[in-house]
């Protein structure tokens, strides 16, 4: 499979869809599902939320022209915003041109919180913690069993006294390819009442922690100047000034956050199209980005030697399995699209993704201006609605 299809956006509707069932090998049903225009059926969405009267859709796209690790992906994105799947497919082919982009991410290790309050003496409690961590690593194994034997399952135990004297007691968990919270919490309200038995005291909050700190993916890509260059400026010009935006970000909290926007529009997009908790993604993405005590940018970029340099650094608590993308079809649909076979593989393109949009954001940005290319498109959707509204009985324009 090839990622590079070149005037896909181009393409009629039904002619991007006949491209990409032959790109990605998809079936006879997927290709209908995507037809239907329905992502869910209501009884669908009764199972999985409460309260449930209808479907809220969103716009399924994709992004075309991704190469990560030297293999091709063609990234599902749900997203109301039409600059998105556009500049990162631009993006992308920038990156591709320059030998793609490099991924990794951490092992699937989760932190499960347990507070304790009350404790009469939590120095020695934090020590007997310590000293109980084998056998309480133990107890939290033995409380899922089928995870362990797939290789994962509970790993490490520690405490810290905090400032008012209470004790936080983490637990670190291998949770494989799931997201992760279901199985955090239900491990640590199930040792609650060991942690007790232990330090003493009177166990109080038991939750997952979403800054997945221990879980972190990583992209980088290296731009020459001859891929930047421009009718108006130079190639080392618009890395100069990306550098310099990159700079920015670093000493103004005002800038790093719509800097970090510009990631997250892409791994939102991403999340969304996949099943994912993509709060939980956005809450550790900001926490991991304050972890200085000064907001910082997730991605950076710096100028040498002729070549622009972006790397990016986030925490992504993300799965390939479990009931929230059991339940969703087009989610299922997405990781066929995506072809990943791992939480992890899904990680480092999630990152390379982020890092791809970003880098679109900032060449936007020192160049032409955000809004030329941004209003653009809008325009362009304006237009392709007002077609549609105009001919009866049509079901999209051509664009």
């Amino acid at each position: 499979m090839t990622s590079r299809l070149p005037g896909f956006y181009r393409l009629p509707l039904q002619e991007r869809l006949d491209l990409l069932s032959g790109a990605a090998d998809l079936t006879a049903s997927e290709r209908e599902h995507l037809e239907s225009g329905t992502p869910l059926q209501p009884s669908q969405a009764d199972n999985m939320i409460e309260n449930a009267i209808g479907i809220f859709a969103l716009p399924y796209a994709v992004a075309v022209n991704f190469q990560v690790n030297g293999r091709d992906y063609l990234i599902p994105m749900v997203t109301e915003e039409p600059s998105v799947v556009a500049a990162a497919s631009n993006a992308a082919r920038v990156t591709r041109e320059c030998g793609g982009i490099e991924a990794e991410a951490d092992p699937s290790l989760m932190i499960g919180q347990i507070h304790v309050t009350a404790v009469t003496d939590p120095e020695t409690a934090r020590e007997r913690i310590r000293g109980a961590a084998s056998q309480l690593v133990a107890m939290a194994r033995s409380q899922q069993p089928r995870m362990v034997a797939r290789g994962c399952g509970a790993r490490e135990i520690d405490a810290e006294v905090l400032p008012d004297r209470s004790l936080l007691v983490h637990l670190v968990v291998d949770v494989g390819d799931a997201m992760g919270a279901n199985t955090i919490n239900t491990l640590v309200e199930a040792i609650a009442p060991e942690i007790v038995a232990v330090a003493g005291g009177v166990a109080n909050v038991r939750i997952v922690s979403n800054l997945a700190d221990r879980r972190m993916a990583r992209a980088r890509t290296a731009i020459g100047e001859a891929s930047l260059k421009a009718p108006d400026r130079t190639g080392a010009d618009i890395a100069q000034r990306i550098a310099q935006a990159s700079q920015l970000a670093t000493v103004s909290p005002h800038r790093a956050a719509t800097h970090n926007k510009g990631v997250m529009n892409g791994i939102d997009a991403m999340a969304i199209a996949t099943g994912q908790d993509w709060r939980a993604i956005e809450a550790g993405a900001h926490a991991f980005a304050s972890r200085t005590g000064s907001y910082q940018p997730l991605a950076t970029w710096r100028h040498e030697n002729a070549v622009l340099r972006g790397l990016i650094e986030i925490p992504l608590a993300v799965g390939t399995v479990g009931d929230r993308i059991r339940l969703n079809p087009r989610a299922g649909l997405s990781l066929r699209l995506l072809g990943v076979s791992s939480a992890r593989e899904l990680a480092m393109v999630m990152a390379a993704v982020g890092l791809a949009q970003n880098f679109a954001a900032l060449r936007a940005l020192v160049g032409e201006g955000i809004q030329r290319g941004h209003m653009a498109l809008h325009r362009r959707s304006e237009e392709r609605a007002r077609l549609t509204s105009a001919v009866p009985g049509r079901r999209g324009p051509d664009p």
